[in-house]
């Protein structure tokens, strides 16, 4: 979890690969009107976001362990996609503005543009049980340093 250019998609990728896990992205499961709104410079609200988070926690359920990369800005938001699940561990991506900034300006997302992320700054509330990864640390570095704090 962690805002915009944090590294969740290549992180979390990495991490299911060491783990021998499926990888989800939760930026698949944004319905339409999501995207879009995303796309035009607006944040979503808690509304938006209900939908969203409800269908991810039901694919979840689905599943004997995966991988997922989501935002997860709020404790709402992790409680709803944990509800029900066994185990449910959440890894927090931290990094400055100014280092995730960077990032943005040097990738092009699909629908989420770099102008939404102070907005994402603004909306973090950040995990008081997640495992915390410096996201300056390189991928593999990242990966190794979750790995062993989920006993891998």
């Amino acid at each position: 979890m962690g805002v915009s250019g944090a590294g969740k998609s290549t992180v979390g990728r990495a991490l299911a690969a060491r783990l021998g896990l499926p990888f989800l992205d939760a930026d698949e499961f944004h319905p339409p009107e999501n995207v879009a709104k995303m796309a035009s410079g607006t944040p979503l609200t808690d509304a938006d976001r209900r939908p969203w988070l409800e269908a991810l926690n039901r694919r979840l359920h689905g599943m004997p362990e995966a991988v997922l990369a989501c935002s997860a800005l709020k404790e709402d938001y992790r409680r709803r996609l944990a509800q029900g699940l066994e185990d449910c561990r959440f890894v927090h991506l931290r990094g400055s503005i100014e280092i995730i900034r960077k990032r943005l300006a040097a990738r092009q997302h699909r629908y989420m543009p770099a102008s939404l992320l102070e907005s994402q700054f603004a909306t973090l509330e950040p995990p008081r049980d997640a495992i915390e990864v410096e996201v300056s640390a390189s991928v593999p570095a990242c990966v190794e340093a979750i790995a062993a704090r989920l006993g891998h």
